[in-house]
């Protein structure tokens, strides 16, 4: 019932070989190969060709771009994203948020690390049975946006602003806000994150910034708003005010500033001056104080040189000795001490007269302060309140000025304004060296250096940042700290230490929330005002702007060029409110996206809304932890006393390869698409996900790790996977049978009799299934990443390398199914759970292997990503067997260990392994696995041994380091001697358990350093390689001896053989017969003597030349060379021909009187039988062939044979039954 046809090819011989693996299509396998030579050096070729088989030919290269450019193709045919959400209707809510980016530029690592983090939880929560919406957000307001127009408009303050108009300079920004939207489609959908842009949310939208006033005036109404001046973080650049985890957000190290010491004289006594330090110049206008500390010691000293005599802070002596360039070793005469709080009300003369007025409001004395440090500067601190928060809090609470009036003589671009007359129009920092060439003509400045220092920038216009009085609007986030505390206990964070300490400790620190932004392009604030600010009225709704304005035209937009003109009439009396000119900060909009992306009240119910709140998933980086992490729980703390999201996951920041910042001006990173597209998007996300930056650390971003993913984990998958094919597709093709995955088989590990290594890997795997529930469940990718990882090394490494001829069908044809059938279980699961992390490559595979599973099988789908996570099979977890499996792995590996140190390859066969430890259970294992120690070891044999101790002894030492940073290195003193004692149980005690206690501490896993070591008689053995690990101990004989070279020569033999069959064209499935003829009698013993070692690895005999009939059929030829002892380079030539019928010519011409044309014609005829159905016919015991009339039968053993072999042998015992005859004295009647 198959169908066959025959294609016949002609060309010639050199050129066969180079077309015989590409004649055949992807629709096809081959069965037999027939060459016949025609005339010279051409050929004449006739394949037999199936028609069809289950699965398309797996390359033997893989471009694993180009596949996932094809993938991407079949997600958009099938609408595979809308799909998989259609499929999960009804069922359980899962609910994701997703942390608004900005579109003004393209996604960078981080971006795409994000995106990774959150497909990877969303993917498989949709694959566990949950429906999974996940809408894209965009950040639309803020800085960012206004940043790129003030540049192309070249506007720079706010003058410029109101010339251009408000309305002009907000359509500006509504041309860019979304320029990069559709690169951001493009390049996350590359990357195979599953993502609704479609229905995606815009902070910009009239629904979401509707929610933002209610949530607002939620919170105005609990009376957590308030109006206060304060001095804040401030960009000149941009002018506006920063928030304060903004301004932390991007510190820069070793910034140059100068660092200058200026003399104030007291005003009773101007020959003493009080010293201060500062490394802001142009904060020197606006002194009005010098604050020391109550409780330092204060000295009066006189200059060696000058004479000078200075009051400064007694521990800061040796910093200004050397700021003033007083020889080290110079005596300083001491003249007076005091107490900083005896200090409080001395005058001193200012630096400069524009605030002369505010002496008699207590300015130009000396006030405590405790905020004063003993450890820089001179211990005595000029105060500018107008620039400091210290400054600020510190005149405030000596009277010396008003909260809200501030002397503050700096605009928003950082410009210099009345009453500071001589600076007035200068920037600041331009300013800084007049201002320093004005003090020393008074003769004020008394040392001039510079410093560099950690600082604050803008993390936006990336200018340095200055901390400037304002008024502003705030959130009293101090007043709801306690419930913010607590809300952020009722998350899971991973990993945990970010929620319980960073967190945690910027909570407990928390500061009322400055929230308005002295800008045009954002959400404006709600509030109407009277001109006095006595009436306030906050606006929580389109509809209540609407009734309380009268405005007659429908309100179809909140930006500020749509309702600034709108107005509310007093009901105080005081005319007409107006709306505050500030807009929110934005991070107020992405902290309420959980209620303004479902315009929560207006758009949702309640009761529709408590399914979507808490969400139970988001994922953002380190750097959120003071951005977008708090103000979530800030708001939704205010709204809802609430967490509003059950899990995060925390993750690090990308740099790069020199741990500098990512950054397109310095070159210093490959684009992520440029490096996609050479190397494939999963693997940049296996990469990124399998790195340090899962638990919330750096990750040094190099192209190499990403390469080295390709190699080290999805090439050796994909050659499983290839692997598996090709054997399935040969199994169909010697049994005629379509192979069809029965999932039922693996059930058959549960019996005694079933492989080791099948049950050894079924368990694994069901093992794995298990622990990647239990981890994802709880969210930690750190665990399962590598877990998978382990799994692929254990697969393609392990299993596939020592199963390999059971999977070529070497065994018998019932076995072969079964670790087939296993393999393909295994490498589906494994598939399916890898799916969410690499979801190209699994859909690749998928797309293949499904052609193999039955419709109704619940394995069965349009596409892998709409199968769910396969439960485990508890009865199939043998955990006994993996620890027996993982002994016998480190008993190879530690033989690998000692062949690298003794650069002794594997092809060259050692004589004895011995494997020693006194747990009998791990001998009994290993030995009962000795097969595959001596095949892959290439070990003759093995001997095991219990008397370890006579062999090596233990190593045992603390980690010093370790524990003290855990315990404190006082404990490391009487721990030392009671670790180094360890006995024997109690080594195996820690490495059980993980843990022991010694001396009254718990000493935890890697706290304890045990270094198996040999004793030196064996260890100095040059005939001996030992290795150990903490299971036990390895010697390997390793005097290589005339014995084992000729074993090692015989295997390079085979080796060379199977090398040349593939060169050739010849596949393994081809029925083939070699023969060989030996330059050498030693090379040729070699050959004769270890003929079984050599035909285990080519599955067939090796013959000699003399006995290849004159019609063989050659496939390939070729030579191998050898050195044998000390009679120099043998060779050995050898012919792979076409299998066929061997016809006895003898038998034939005595059965049938044939005329010599019609024996050529039968002979003719049965070589042109396929020879597998040949062969397959021979069975019955006959054949029989027609030629010009004549019938013959041929019967097997008697006038054909199935091989060469076969009648070899068959001619050598009728010879030896002849000689027997001869050599016997028997009767001449018998005879």
């Amino acid at each position: 019932g198959t169908y066959w046809t025959v294609i016949f090819f002609f060309f010639k011989q050199k050129t066969a070989y180079e077309m015989q693996r590409g004649l055949v299509g992807s629709e096809m396998c081959i069965r037999d190969r027939y060459q016949r030579r025609v005339h010279g050096d051409y050929w004449f070729i006739g394949y037999p060709i199936r028609m069809k088989k289950t699965f398309d030919k797996v390359s033997e290269r893989i471009s694993f771009p180009d596949e996932e450019v094809k993938i991407l193709e079949y997600w958009k045919k099938i609408k595979a994203f809308e799909t998989q959400l259609k499929l999960t209707e009804g069922k359980k809510e899962y609910t994701f948020y997703d942390g608004p980016p900005f579109a003004t530029g393209t996604p960078h690592y981080g971006n795409l690390l994000a995106g990774t983090v959150k497909d990877i939880c969303t993917r498989y929560a949709s694959q566990n049975g949950f429906h999974v919406k996940r809408r894209f957000g965009w950040d639309c307001h803020g800085l960012p946006i206004e940043y790129e127009i003030d540049k192309t408009l070249n506007i720079h303050s706010p003058l410029e602003h109101e010339k251009f108009g408000i309305k002009n300079y907000n359509n500006e920004c509504r041309k860019i806000v979304m320029r990069y939207s559709g690169l951001w489609r493009d390049i996350v959908g590359r990357f195979g994150r599953w993502i609704d842009f479609d229905n995606d949310y815009k902070t910009m939208d009239l629904t979401f910034m509707e929610t933002v006033w209610y949530l607002f005036k939620q919170i105005y109404e609990k009376g957590l708003v308030y109006r206060s001046s304060r001095v804040m973080p401030f960009s000149t650049a941009c002018g506006t005010v920063l928030s304060n985890f903004e301004a932390h957000s991007n510190y820069k190290e070793d910034v140059p500033d100068p660092s200058l010491i200026i003399s104030f004289p007291l005003v009773n006594k101007p020959e003493v001056k009080l010293l201060a330090w500062t490394t802001t110049p142009w904060t020197l206008p606006s002194n009005l104080a010098l604050c020391v500390h109550p409780d330092f010691e204060y000295i009066q000293f006189e200059e060696p040189k000058t004479k000078e005599l200075y009051i400064i802070g007694k521990p800061h002596i040796q910093e200004v000795k050397k700021e003033l360039k007083i020889p080290k070793d110079a005596e300083i005469k001491i003249l007076e001490t005091y107490k900083g709080k005896d200090m409080v009300g001395w005058e001193y003369i200012p630096l400069f007269d524009y605030y002369s007025n505010m002496r008699e409001k207590g300015c130009f004395r000396v006030i405590n302060a405790e905020f004063v440090t003993a450890d820089t500067g001179t211990g005595i601190v000029h105060t500018a309140p107008g620039f400091g928060e210290d400054d600020f809090n510190a005149c405030c609470k000596a009277g010396i000025i008003r909260p809200d009036a501030p002397p503050c003589p700096v605009n928003e671009n950082g410009i210099f304004t009345d009453p500071v007359s001589d600076y007035k129009g200068k920037y600041i920092k331009d300013a800084d060296p007049i201002i320093k060439e004005d003090l020393k003509k008074k003769k004020r400045l008394i040392a001039s250096s510079s410093i560099k220092h950690s600082y604050p920038f803008c993390w936006r216009s990336e200018t340095p940042l200055i901390y400037k009085a304002v008024q502003a609007w705030f959130i009293k986030v101090t007043a709801i700290k306690d419930q913010m505390l607590a809300n952020n206990l009722k998350s899971r964070w991973v990993p945990s230490n970010i929620q319980e300490k960073r967190f945690h400790n910027w909570l407990q620190d928390a500061r009322d929330w400055c929230f308005s932004r002295n800008r045009y392009w954002g959400n404006p604030i709600p509030i109407w005002v009277s001109d006095d600010y006595e009436e306030i009225v906050v606006v929580g709704s389109i509809k209540e702007l609407q009734e309380l304005t009268g405005a007659k035209e429908p309100i179809t937009d909140l930006h500020r060029d749509y309702i600034d003109h709108l107005t509310i009439p007093s009901k105080k009396g005081k005319g007409l409110l107006h709306r505050v000119p500030e807009v929110f900060d934005c991070w107020f909009e992405s902290g309420s996206m959980p209620f303004s992306q479902s315009h929560y009240p207006f758009g949702v119910t309640e009761e529709e809304f408590k399914n979507i709140y808490p969400a139970d998933f988001i994922a953002e980086g380190l750097d959120q932890t003071r951005g977008w992490f708090y103000t979530l729980l800030v708001i939704s703390t205010a709204i809802k006393n609430s967490h509003c999201f059950k899990n995060l996951i925390v993750h690090g920041l990308i740099l790069a390869k020199d741990g500098k910042k990512m950054s397109k001006h310095l070159h210093n990173y490959t684009d992520p698409v440029e490096l996609a597209n050479k190397t494939g998007a999963d693997a940049i996300r296996l990469y990124m996900i399998n790195s340090p930056v899962v638990r919330a650390d750096s990750l040094k971003f190099v192209d190499a790790g990403v390469e080295g993913v390709v190699r080290d984990v999805l090439l050796p998958w994909y050659n499983a996977f290839r692997f598996l094919i090709q054997n399935i597709t040969r199994w169909e093709m010697l049994t005629g049978k379509q192979f069809v995955y029965d999932e039922t088989v693996k059930e058959k590990m549960l019996l005694p009799e079933a492989n080791v290594m099948d049950r050894w890997i079924t368990a694994s795997n069901q093992n794995l299934i298990r622990f990647i529930k239990v981890e994802m469940e709880n969210y930690r990718l750190y665990t399962v990443v590598p877990r998978l990882l382990e799994f692929l090394e254990q697969l393609t490494n392990w299993y596939v390398r020592l199963n390999r001829s059971r999977l070529k069908g070497v065994t018998s044809a019932e076995d072969w199914y079964v670790a087939l059938n296993i393999l393909f279980d295994v490498l589906l699961n494994t598939n399916i759970m890898m799916c969410c992390y690499t979801p190209f490559t699994s859909e690749m595979f998928y797309q293949n292997m499904k052609k193999g599973i039955p419709e109704k099988s619940h394995y069965y789908a349009e596409s892998i990503h709409f199968l769910t996570i396969p439960e485990f099979n508890a009865k199939l977890i043998d955990e006994e067997i993996e620890k027996r499996v993982r002994q016998m792995q480190g008993v190879i590996n530690l033989g690998r260990l000692v062949r690298d140190k003794k650069n002794l390859p594997v092809k060259q066969p050692l004589s004895l392994l011995s494997v020693i430890t006194k747990d009998t259970k791990m001998l009994q294992s290993v030995k009962e696995l000795e097969k595959y120690v001596t095949e892959e070891l290439n070990i003759l044999s093995v001997e095991y041994k219990e008397n370890q101790g006579d062999y090596a002894k233990f190593n045992v030492s603390p980690n010093f380091k370790v524990i003290g940073e855990r315990l404190g290195k006082q404990v490391i003193k009487p721990l030392k001697p009671a670790i180094e004692k360890m006995t024997p149980e109690q080594i195996k005690e820690y490495v059980t358990n993980k843990q022991i206690t010694l001396e009254g501490h718990t000493l935890l896993e890697g706290e304890i350093v045990i270094e198996p070591v040999f004793l030196e008689k064996y260890s100095n053995d040059k005939d001996l390689g030992c290795a150990s690990n903490l299971d036990g101990c390895i010697m390997l004989s390793i005097k290589i001896t005339e014995e084992l070279n000729k074993i090692r020569i015989a295997r390079e033999l085979a080796s060379h053989i199977q090398k040349a069959r593939k060169e050739g064209g010849v596949n393994i499935e081809d029925a083939v017969e070699i023969y060989y003829a030996a330059e050498g009698a030693d090379i040729k013993a070699i050959i004769e003597a270890n003929k079984s070692v050599i035909r285990q690895v080519v599955k067939v005999p090796l013959i000699e030349l003399k006995h290849m009939p004159k019609h063989a059929i050659v496939l390939f030829k070729d030579q191998y060379e050898a050195t044998v002892g000390t009679n120099g380079p043998q060779r050995i030539s050898y012919l792979i021909c076409q299998s066929h019928l061997v016809l006895d010519n003898e038998a034939l011409a005595k059965k049938y009187k044939l005329k010599p044309a019609v024996f050529h014609k039968i002979l003719k005829n049965m070589l042109a039988m396929p020879y597998s159905d040949a062969k397959k016919a021979l069975e019955s015991g006959s054949i029989t062939i027609t030629a010009d009339g004549v019938t013959v039968v041929l019967e097997k053993g008697k006038e054909v044979y199935p091989t060469i072999e076969e009648y070899l042998a068959a001619k050598k015992a009728q010879m030896l039954i002849l000689i027997k005859l001869i050599i016997q004295p028997v009767s001449y009647t018998h005879l």
